[in-house]
């Protein structure tokens, strides 16, 4: 099995400078691979001690945030390397101010993990979710440095659990504790014998939860929005602009406002967004030019404010489970006590299930459904409030993550 992993590994090298030819992303990946030895070694130094973290994307990395805040106050004085293995992480958290060092993962070879571990040389590692990388994960437990997983995340149908997956199952009990999103991933990993394990819940909460102490003022929103109530779609596709569209251009009042943040901000995406819409309309890259207080729908051609501009919303929309890219996050519109309406794919969200069940996010599978939720929630102010409500309520309940995995830290 480890044999095959590794020839598995050298083919997907190849394969990946081949694809980067064609492919924006996966060039990012590459060329950003070939530099991290480099960068590694211009910022570190042989005494310097340090903590890794590691993450697959950007998701990942807003999820162990507040764990690496916490660590990075804690240890003042050691160097955080943070790597990521996806460019939509390293790309917008390149200059990230909890580290040091910020690169690439290169690819999980023996040779990449012994060259990086040289370098590195980590006192704590810590990995997030699911990002698992044996030769990594061996190399680290044979120089006896320690390891953990926090907000884990396991299914019964992936590979750890399965009869081909031993190496990635036997890359498990590298990590000195793993500390899990709930109980079932608890179970199964019981199921394979081990044992150091912890139901922390789900970072994400705590995260969230820190942006309420933030100042999420946005001068330019408070204009636009002009005390009418505010409709938010966050993180949307194609699929979900669609929804609004029909319904901007059919049904709404001018007494109501919208601000779509599409999930992909091409420009030729959002000049289709907004040419289909019949409304008075400006983009964020355009409100210099514009008057704010007479658009109704604000279209957010740019990243990074979109948590701040939830702030302003009376309802939310979130996208990604009317098709299948899957669900964006939830818990950022949540956490301001704010109605949330998503699409009907949200199997794998357990805090999506949580929240239909609280009757504080509502599913559509379609327009007419859509149409009826909307509408609902704009004319009933005591609907709105007491679903918000449901949803901060859901947030609070479940936050403390942070503090169980630092108390285990400090041992």
């Amino acid at each position: 099995m480890t044999l095959l992993y590794n020839l598995g590994i050298h083919l997907a090298s190849i394969g990946l400078k081949c694809i980067a030819a064609f492919n924006k992303k996966i060039k990012l990946g590459v060329a950003g691979r070939s530099k991290t030895f480099g960068i590694l070694k211009d910022k570190l130094h042989s005494q310097d001690k340090t903590l890794w973290f590691h993450c697959a994307s950007l998701g990942e990395y807003e999820q162990g945030l507040p764990v690496f805040q916490a660590l990075r106050k804690q240890y003042p004085t050691h160097k955080i390397v943070l790597t990521f293995f996806s460019p939509s992480g390293y790309e917008i958290r390149k200059n990230s101010p909890i580290a040091d060092v910020v690169v690439y993962l290169p690819l999980d070879t023996k040779k990449n993990a012994h060259h990086f571990l040289n370098i590195v040389n980590p006192e704590l590692t810590v990995f997030v979710k699911y990002d698992i990388w044996p030769n990594f994960l061996n190399a680290l437990k044979q120089r006896q440095l320690r390891a953990v997983l926090i907000s884990a995340a396991f299914r019964e149908t992936q590979s750890f659990f399965k009869f081909y997956g031993k190496t990635l199952r036997e890359a498990l009990f590298t990590f000195e504790h793993i500390f899990t999103q709930n109980e079932t991933s608890k179970k199964l990993l019981q199921s394979i014998n081990y044992h150091a394990v912890t139901v922390s819940g789900d970072t994400r909460f705590d995260r969230v939860s820190n942006q309420l102490e933030v100042n999420n003022t946005l001068d330019f929103i408070e204009t636009f929005k002009n005390n009418h109530l505010c409709i938010v779609a966050g993180s949307t596709w194609p699929i979900d602009d669609n929804l609004f569209i029909n319904y901007i251009n059919t049904k709404t009042s001018k007494d109501v406002k919208f601000i779509i943040a599409p999930h992909n901000i091409n420009p030729t995406q959002i000049k289709s967004l907004a040419d289909k819409l019949d409304s008075p309309t400006v983009l964020y890259s355009e409100q210099a030019d514009k008057d704010l207080k007479d658009a109704q729908v604000f279209i957010v051609d740019t990243i990074g404010l979109l948590t701040k501009i939830y702030h302003y919303a009376d309802i939310a929309y979130v996208g990604g489970a009317m098709g299948h890219t899957g669900l964006h996050n939830t818990l950022e519109p949540a956490v301001f006590g704010i109605p949330i309406i998503i699409g009907n794919k949200y199997d794998k969200f357990p805090e999506a299930k949580a929240m239909i069940a609280n009757c504080g996010m509502f599913s559509i599978a379609n327009q007419k459904e859509f149409n009826l939720v909307l509408d609902e929630l704009i004319g009933n102010a005591e609907k709105r409030l007491q679903a918000g409500d449901k949803n901060l309520a859901y947030i609070k309940k479940n936050k403390g993550a942070v503090i169980q995995i630092l108390n285990y830290l400090r041992i």
